[in-house]
């Protein structure tokens, strides 16, 4: 028990860094000339969106259902996340304050730690690969919640990073949630695990998906193809590992 403590600790911590390491390289001044700056801005936020999708499509989905063995609850559950996610949104105002990557970081980041410690018992190969996928969206959730949060007045990049940080720790202790509590109750696990993909699929078509499309440019819409592919290929390589 002892190990897998540490062990969830250490994968939940090292995925959550990944938030203010994003933020951290985007504090850097800003790239030059501004189309490339935006092309940039806009490439991260269709990748991450495609590891979203991927994380959804190749772990939480397939993981979700086999934990609820394949019960038809499997759907309402998962319209019922996109609507929370919708209501959350709606209540605090988040799309007139203009910050979806802030919204989708903390609303999938946590749900995802709770399921990766429940994982560590059942699979933990697919908790690691879970854990992987976690890190490379936070990464560019990070820079972009960074750039969205210093566009506000009220933040600079001090207190920023200072906050970023801070939703480090949430990641363990969700993680240390769900191994002792879940880990023994699969149908709840599975839930979580659904109830987060819906969550995740309403804030990638409502928000991140059209947030990065530029007129006359590709690069965005195939960041997004390769965020997926690579959830894919990882996923892949744990299956024939």
């Amino acid at each position: 028990m002892f190990l897998d403590v540490v062990y969830i600790i250490a994968l939940t911590a090292a995925a959550g860094a990944c938030i203010p390491a994003g933020g951290l390289l985007a504090s850097f001044e800003r790239i030059r000339p501004n189309w490339l700056e935006q092309e940039f801005r806009h490439f991260l936020i269709a990748f991450g969106g495609g590891i979203l999708l991927g994380a959804v499509a190749v772990v939480l989905v397939p993981e979700g259902r086999t934990s609820m063995q394949n019960s038809l609850w499997s759907i309402p559950i998962i319209l019922l996340g996109g609507l929370l996610f919708f209501g959350v949104e709606r209540m605090l105002g988040l799309r007139r304050r203009e910050a979806p990557q802030l919204t989708g970081l903390m609303l999938d980041y946590i749900p995802e730690a709770t399921a990766l410690g429940g994982l560590i018992v059942v699979s933990p190969g697919m908790a690691a690969l879970l854990a992987a996928l976690i890190a490379l969206q936070n990464l560019p959730e990070g820079f972009n919640a960074y750039r969205e949060l210093c566009d506000q007045p009220d933040y600079t990049s001090r207190k920023t990073l200072g906050f970023m940080s801070s939703l480090v720790l949430t990641g363990p202790i969700a993680g240390l949630l769900g191994y002792f509590v879940l880990s023994d109750h699969q149908a709840i696990l599975g839930g979580i695990m659904l109830f987060a993909s819906g969550g995740i699929l309403y804030l990638i078509f409502q928000d991140i998906a059209p947030q990065s499309r530029l007129e006359r440019h590709w690069g965005p819409p195939l960041g997004a193809v390769l965020g997926f592919c690579l959830a894919l290929f990882s996923e892949m390589l744990v299956a024939h590992a």
